[in-house]
């Protein structure tokens, strides 16, 4: 059997493998019933939401809704637009004829597709920026906004051209079977960006501070201790100079965990109202949310790359690329361009996913609280300060979002005051 032909049979049979294992996780390890027993039935929007927060969410996602919407084409159809067509292709040999080393040519394309990618996408977040300013969601200036565009840009910039580099010099060497160690390094970068990210890159976005000993700090490490989660760290960032957004986050795993307040949920909320938000948090850390998360994304990960290997073999892809081998630069935009639309496609299974783990979460929170009627309150204060969309798309939900709508999220707290009414009127949020 010639070595190609074993090559790829070889891939194949990995890809089963990971796709198979992939699958397993998820469905095994997926919180599909957060809350057992619930029989959940529709809840009113107007029992809880007036008819001005109502009419102001409609329009401010009317708004936003057609500059999202052109910035994800436009994002998707840059890199398509560089890797398909014949301005593309003239492009990338303009770019190659300049450089004759090929680290320097991989590094060239890939900052040019994601700089005329970025510069594609510019008009319409901006316009998302006014929007979110002028319905004050957003206290940021343009000046900030901009630099945060910035080192977003570079971080992904960089980020992208190692892995690159990393793939083209593999299939440089190893032309037949460059998948094998390129997917087992795709999966390791995962597994050290997540580790690292709230390390290295939250830094650079926000500042961050412990939170000061109080009542608040002392009732919010109990809890923790009572959930048996162990918290190294209870910081505070600064997120009010750039939203006027509610949210707390636990991010990192192992050494690197930490649970972060937003210096806004501090401001406004009640103290009972930030022990729900952090509980809700408490529960990601409790079931290990963070490094399961990381765990499926690098099979994710070396599943994208065998995939990209058999992709790039294909006639109709080596048509669009002038038959340029893993090992040409001249592939960098293809591979691009197949990573962007790979990514939307498999937004549905990331989001499902992503929202049976909140819920979960969320349950979490209402057995640790054993307060409905705060974590109710929080729902709406969350969902009014942060312009939550109140009746989205179901269509639109289930391919973006990452969080259960506000009104599910309600009726949990209800489902579960129903199956536990001897808890329910227990709080365990109070001093």
């Amino acid at each position: 059997m010639p070595a190609r032909s074993l090559a790829r049979q070889a891939a194949w049979g990995i890809l089963v493998v990971l796709v198979a294992t992939l699958t397993a996780l998820i469905v095994t390890l997926t919180p599909w019933h957060p809350l057992p027993g619930a029989t959940y039935q529709p809840v009113p929007m107007t029992a809880y939401f007036t008819p001005q927060q109502i009419t102001r969410s409609e329009m401010f996602h009317d708004a936003v809704k057609w500059p999202a919407w052109l910035s994800i084409v436009a994002g998707i159809g840059m890199p398509v637009l560089l890797a398909g067509s014949p301005l593309g292709r003239r492009l990338t040999k303009l770019f190659l004829a300049r450089r004759r080393r090929w680290p320097f040519q991989v590094a060239a394309l890939a900052v040019a597709v994601l700089v005329l990618q970025r510069l594609a996408m510019l008009p319409f977040d901006a316009r998302a920026h006014t929007v979110a300013m002028s319905y004050g969601l957003s206290t940021q200036s343009w000046s900030g906004w901009l630099l945060d565009v910035g080192k977003g840009t570079l971080i992904t910039g960089a980020l992208t051209t190692l892995a690159l580099l990393g793939l083209v010099g593999l299939a440089r060497r190893l032309p037949r079977w460059w998948f094998v160690p390129a997917g087992l390094l795709s999966a390791w970068l995962v597994v050290a960006a997540s580790f690292a990210y709230p390390l290295v890159l939250e830094p650079m976005f926000n500042h961050f501070t412990p939170m000061a000993a109080s009542p608040l700090r002392a009732r919010l490490l109990s809890m923790a201790a009572r959930d048996g989660v162990d918290v190294h760290q209870v910081l505070v960032a600064d997120a009010s100079r750039r939203t006027t957004a509610l949210n707390a986050h636990v991010s990192g795993f192992g050494a690197s965990r930490r649970l972060v307040v937003y210096d806004t949920l501090l401001k406004s909320a009640t103290p009972a109202e930030v022990s729900v938000v952090v509980a809700h948090e408490l529960g990601h850390a409790k079931h290990n949310d963070v490094l399961v998360g990381t765990l499926e994304g690098a099979l994710a990960a070396a599943l994208a790359t065998t995939s990209l290997y058999l992709l790039l073999g294909t006639a109709w892809v080596r048509r669009s690329d002038g038959g340029a081998a893993a090992g040409d630069p001249a592939v960098v935009p293809v591979v691009l361009a197949l990573a962007v639309l790979g990514g939307f496609v498999a937004l549905p299974v990331q989001n499902t996913v992503s929202r049976s783990i909140e819920a979960r979460a969320d349950a979490s929170a209402l057995a640790l609280t054993h307060d409905p009627a705060t974590f109710i309150a929080v729902q709406q204060q969350l969902a009014v300060s942060n312009l939550d969309h109140l009746d989205p798309n179901p269509v639109l939900a289930f391919w973006f979002n990452t969080h259960p709508d506000a009104l599910s999220r309600i009726e949990m707290a209800l489902q579960w005051r129903q199956l536990h009414p001897r808890q329910a009127g227990r709080s365990r949020t109070s001093p």
